[in-house]
């Protein structure tokens, strides 16, 4: 039995997120299998990083998965590339150790976030950022960033639907960036929570449209309750970035 590494990069505008679904095949994961099981002509089931809602999308998606094929690594790749939509693609692959599993040897992940901080919106990226029209102030967002690096309990910013035990995260970074108008938050963190990041980015547009202040923030992480932090940002900013090994 072979374990197959693959590092996968999509457009999540059209799909229902990542995992794959009973009630229908629109899934990254779904797509994806289906594709590799008619390839060796066996029932594969990968092994994701992790989830991504409907409509988020990712650079550097890792997943695994097992097969008795013969099949090369490059024939394999090829395959993929020739069968899979336009929108997945598998940007690597390689064989691993029987031990690797995509989830749990996973050391960190770097989500990213894009904002269109025109006045009017660009067509071509519609998609794939988030359009805010008001100028943000990106240094009250980097002050109020530095409230959420660092382990705590992130109550506040998951969704309620969150069934983790432990909402305990570490947040080693919040970098935010910008050029000719496109804004940039990554966040790099251990561990995300349902809908974390989308949280975290919308408690930060608060702060740069100066409807919330960097202190806000502050108590928003101490009151521990999802009902006192900011809106969820869009889904159709944020990627998977990366995940780190």
């Amino acid at each position: 039995m072979r374990n197959i590494k693959m590092t996968i990069k999509y457009d999540g505008s059209r799909y229902k997120g990542f995992q794959r679904l009973k009630d229908t095949d629109m899934t990254i994961q779904g797509k994806i299998e289906n594709v590799l099981s008619k390839m060796t002509n066996e029932s594969i089931e990968i092994i994701g990083s992790g989830r991504t809602d409907m409509g988020v999308h990712a650079n550097g998606q890792v997943a695994n998965f097992k097969t008795n094929s013969e099949l090369s690594i490059k024939k394999m790749h090829d395959y993929l590339y020739e069968y899979l939509p336009e929108d997945i693609v598998i940007i690597n692959m390689e064989e691993v150790d029987d031990r690797f599993h995509s989830r749990y040897n996973a050391k960190s992940k770097i989500y990213l976030y894009k904002i269109d901080n025109n006045k009017y919106h660009d067509p071509f990226l519609r998609k794939y950022t988030t359009h805010v029209e008001k100028k943000l102030d990106l240094e009250l967002m980097r002050e109020a960033s530095k409230y959420l690096i660092g382990e705590h309990d992130f109550t506040s910013f998951a969704s309620s639907k969150s069934k983790k035990k432990s909402n305990v995260r570490e947040i080693h970074s919040i970098e935010i960036k910008e050029h000719h108008n496109l804004v940039e938050i990554y966040v790099h963190g251990n561990g995300f929570l349902y809908n974390m990041v989308r949280i975290i980015v919308g408690a930060l547009l608060d702060v740069g449209s100066h409807r919330k202040t960097p202190q806000d923030i502050k108590e928003m992480l101490e009151l521990k309750d999802r009902s006192k932090a900011s809106d969820t940002a869009p889904s159709k900013g944020l990627i998977l970035h990366k995940v780190n090994y």
